[in-house]
């Protein structure tokens, strides 16, 4: 996850007041997206495995914070 700006490339969704830029290719690969904020960061799901990040909500897309 990361903040980004949408692009012709990508879908936006509005949901409960928040915007949401996805790239159609992930999204349509991904299906569905299910994101919960824990307390302590952001937790994904999707139906691609985008493996066990250190859980923690301030990195990027690489899912491996302070390794």
């Amino acid at each position: 996850m990361a903040l980004d700006e949408p692009k012709d490339t990508d879908d936006s969704f509005d949901i409960k007041g928040l915007k949401f830029v996805v790239d159609k290719d992930f999204m349509e690969k991904a299906e569905t997206i299910k994101i919960d904020f824990t307390g302590m960061g952001f937790h994904l799901d999707s139906n691609i495995d985008l493996g066990q990040g250190g859980g923690c909500g301030g990195c990027g897309s690489s899912g491996s914070c302070g390794d």
